[in-house]
């Protein structure tokens, strides 16, 4: 399944700085109590540019040129990402720089497009292993890659422990705006989610730990028709007098419905209840809402559960989504500011997990983000993913292409994927690419 020719040759690599210097009031940047708990691995973002799009325009050394250029641009507004990360608990904004490189691939873009399942190739174009325990705490890194057809990728690798997805997609958006020469909306970033959820004391707890499973990523698609099909499905009396379950809480609880399924299959368990957790962005559910450019890790995680034991309809877990996503509202974001009550929240939550007593799954979704928006001067992108996480039971939903279907990105043990990938009520919907 993987390509084995697959051969990424680093041309060159630099850092690049904040075009403009740092200003001294804005060099240290303390993180919030919720980007202290967040992942600490890098999130991977990969954009497909096909040769046909670029036919006729700047030749690569060009669009190298204007990348960069753009790139230091943007870190005048975005100037945590061109430094260093301390311990758990401070930026310094030391003007350090963003690692670029550029590569050579001994493939066609194509190769690579027609194969997903090979998630090895796809992290070969990374500009480091998304699970990289680096010398110097990088924040983002970037790599241009350059196909034998001529086709490109722009790869990233940014943490997640002060960069959630929005935030992510917020500033590759200010980035392509910048390289286009789009200077007309923009983006400008606010830092204040520390003065939200102040931090906690937290010394050294930013170091990533070895992964004893073997994480295996596969890729499902979920086409338009077959969205359509499964939310007919779970379209009953739960929600009379609702609006319809939406593509995303139909798919999560589908995916839920077929986890329980393999899971009752295994000898038992000492596990006494099946849950799983939701991202909710808490931008635009706070009291009163925070700009949507409100930068850092500003989610935080709807949980929803049953018994093990009892047989659930696929409607009731789409229903039960739906309540716990609707219960993240402005009073329960109050309580969060509480980082000591919170905190102890979420270990007792992982003891479960840890002990046993708690079958977990984890869905995030990037279905609302304009991910195919990042038009650097080349025209949309071709294709658009983030593939492969180090943590196992991790679903990440992403729109297809078209923007009416939804590629989940599903992150399990080898044995548990074995199970999975086999199951004929999930294939019956999705296609396994």
């Amino acid at each position: 399944m993987e390509m084995n020719n697959l051969n990424v040759e680093i041309i060159s690599t630099e850092s690049i700085k904040p075009s403009s210097p740092t200003p001294s009031e804005h060099r240290e940047l303390k993180l919030s109590f919720l980007d202290q708990v967040a992942p600490s691995s890098y999130t991977p973002l990969l954009f497909f540019y096909t040769a046909d799009q670029l036919h006729g325009g700047d030749d690569h050394r060009e669009r190298c040129r204007k990348l960069k250029e753009s790139l230091a641009e943007t870190l005048n507004r975005f100037y945590l990402l061109a430094g260093t990360l301390v311990e758990a608990y401070l930026v310094d904004c030391n003007d350090d720089g963003v690692e670029f490189s550029e590569t050579r691939v001994s493939a066609r873009m194509s190769e690579v497009m027609e194969k997903p399942h090979d998630v090895v190739s796809l992290l070969r174009l990374l500009p480091f292993d998304h699970d990289a325990v680096l010398e110097r705490e990088c924040i983002l890194a970037v790599r241009y890659n350059v196909f034998e057809c001529g086709g490109v990728v722009v790869a990233l690798c940014v943490t997640h422990k002060i960069v959630d997805g929005t935030s992510a997609t917020m500033f590759t958006k200010a980035w392509a705006a910048a390289c286009r020469g789009d200077d007309k909306y923009p983006v400008v970033p606010t830092f204040n989610a520390t003065e939200l959820f102040p931090p906690m004391e937290i010394r050294g707890g930013n170091r990533r730990q070895s992964r004893m499973d073997k994480i295996v990523t596969r890729r499902f698609i979920f086409n338009k028709s077959n969205i359509a099909a499964l939310k007919n499905q779970a379209n009953s009396e739960a929600f009379l007098n609702q609006r319809p379950p939406s593509r995303v809480e139909t798919v999560s609880g589908f995916l839920w419905k077929r986890f329980m399924a393999i899971a009752q299959q295994k000898p038992p368990t000492k596990a006494k209840r099946f849950a799983v957790i939701q991202a909710v962005n808490l931008r635009n559910r706070m009291d009163p809402p925070l700009p949507p450019n409100s930068f850092g890790n500003l989610w935080w995680f709807a949980t929803a559960d049953a018994p093990i034991d009892e047989e659930q309809d696929f409607p009731s877990l789409v229903a039960k989504i739906r309540e716990a996503i609707k219960e993240i509202d402005g009073d329960y974001i109050k309580t969060l500011q509480d980082a000591e009550k919170s905190m102890k929240a979420k270990m007792k939550m992982g003891q479960m997990v840890y002990s046993g007593e708690l079958e977990l799954y984890s869905f995030t979704s990037w279905c609302s983000f304009p991910l195919y928006e990042s038009d650097f001067g080349w025209g949309k992108p071709a294709w658009v993913c983030s593939p492969g996480r180090p943590y196992k039971n991790v679903v990440l939903f992403v729109n297809t292409s078209d923007g009416e279907g939804i590629e989940a990105w599903v992150n399990l043990t080898e044995t548990d994927m074995k199970d999975f990938e086999t199951d004929s009520e999930l294939l019956s919907f999705a296609s396994l690419s």
